[in-house]
C-alpha cells in the first residue's frame, strides 16, 4: 500500500486522474476498476472515481509496486507492467499450452477488457523477450481455440503466423483431438453413446436451444461421451466433440437428463445451491495432436498427447 498527502498543486483535480498519474504503468480500464473495487481510497474510505481531491486529503493505494515505477521510453507501458499468471502445460518456440482457470475470459469483452487470457500470454511472452509488438511486421501471440468464461482447460496460443494457420487447420479437419470432463447430474443412459442434434443460439438471451432436426440458423452438433465413474447422483464423463459449437456440452448433456453441475444456465439450480458450485464442471483436460496430414513445422507434435491431471472438481466429488 501507498499513500500520498495533496498537496496544493494536485487539490481539485479528479480521484481518478491522480491515480492515473501516480501509477503511470497502470492502464487507465485498472484504474476505474481500483477505484470501483476500493483498493483506492480517500481518507481510509473508498471514493467514486469524480471526487475532487482537497489540500490534506490522504490517498491510500491498494495496488502493485511495479505500476508505480516511470516507463522505460522504449518499452510497452502495459506490457512490461502487467503481471502474468499462467499454468503451463506445455510451451515450445512455437506454441503455448495453458490451463486456463474457471473465471478468466479468453479475450475482452463488455465485461472485461484488461485481466484477459491473451493479455496474460502477450504479457509473458513479452517480459520474456520472445515477443517485441513495436518490431516490423510482428506478430502479435493469438488463440487458437476459445473456451467459456466459467469452463476450465486446455487453451492453444500460437507464437507465430505460421503455427495458427497450421492449428486452425487442424482443427477444422479434426486432426486436433479434445477430450473434455464434467460432472453430470444424474447417470447418463446408456452409459456411453452419442449425442447428435442442430444447435440454435439466442444471441440477444446468449442461450443456446437443442433441436432433433434442422432449423433456420441451427448448426450440427455430434457429441460423444462415456461415463467413467458414479457415486450417488453424480456422474464423471469424459466428452469428445466433432463439431465444436457454443456450449455444445452443456446443451448436450441436458437434452439427455442429465445437466452438468453448477451450470447456472442450463443446470439445475437446486442442486448446484446443495452442492455450492456457481460455475459449470467442465474441463477441457485432453488435447491430443492426432495428425493424419503433413503438419510442416509443427510435425514433431505428431502422436503427442497433453493431459491437465489436477482437476479440482475430479478430486472434489471423485477421488
Amino acid at each position: 500500500m501507498r499513500e500520498f498527502t495533496i498537496n496544493k498543486n494536485d487539490a481539485g483535480q479528479r480521484l481518478d486522474r491522480f491515480v492515473a498519474k501516480a501509477t503511470p504503468l497502470l492502464p487507465p480500464a485498472l484504474v476505474q476498476k481500483y477505484i470501483r473495487l476500493k483498493r483506492v481510497k480517500v481518507n481510509g474510505k473508498g471514493s467514486k472515481r469524480e471526487t475532487r481531491l482537497e489540500p490534506g486529503d490522504a490517498v491510500q493505494m491498494y495496488i502493485n509496486d511495479e505500476f508505480f515505477q516511470e516507463p522505460d521510453e522504449k518499452e510497452d507501458k502495459f506490457l512490461s507492467a502487467f503481471h502474468a499468471q499462467l499454468d503451463i502445460l506445455y510451451e515450445d518456440e512455437n506454441l503455448l499450452l495453458v490451463n486456463k482457470r474457471p473465471g478468466l475470459v479468453v479475450h475482452a469483452d463488455e465485461t472485461e477488457k484488461v485481466n484477459t487470457l491473451v493479455h496474460h500470454i502477450q504479457a509473458y511472452l513479452y517480459q520474456k523477450k520472445e515477443w517485441d509488438p513495436a518490431a516490423e511486421n510482428s506478430f502479435a501471440p493469438a488463440l487458437c481455440n476459445r473456451i467459456d468464461r466459467n469452463t476450465g482447460g486446455i487453451v492453444i496460443a500460437a507464437k507465430n503466423a505460421e503455427t495458427l494457420r497450421i492449428v486452425n487447420d487442424k482443427i477444422r479437419t479434426h486432426e486436433l483431438r479434445k477430450a473434455y470432463l464434467c460432472v453430470a447430474v444424474g447417470r447418463p443412459k446408456p452409459p456411453a453413446g452419442k449425442i447428435e442434434g442442430f444447435l440454435l443460439k439466442d444471441e440477444k438471451e446468449k442461450q443456446v436451444s437443442f433441436y432433433h432436426h434442422p432449423v433456420p440458423g441451427g448448426r450440427s452438433a455430434v457429441t460423444y461421451y462415456q461415463t467413467l465413474q458414479t457415486r450417488g447422483e453424480l456422474s464423471l464423463v469424459e466428452c469428445e466433440l466433432l463439431t465444436g459449437r457454443t456450449h455444445q456440452i452443456r446443451v448436450s448433456m441436458t437434452e439427455i437428463g442429465c445437466p452438468l453441475l453448477g451450470d447456472g444456465k442450463y443446470g439445475r439450480g437446486e442442486v448446484n445451491r446443495s452442492y455450492h458450485e456457481q460455475k459449470q464442471c467442465l474441463w477441457s483436460y485432453r488435447l491430443a495432436f492426432d495428425f493424419k496430414s503433413d503438419a510442416g513445422l509443427l510435425e514433431y507434435l505428431r502422436g503427442k498427447v497433453f493431459q491437465v491431471e489436477n482437476i479440482p472438481f475430479k478430486i472434489r466429488y471423485f477421488s
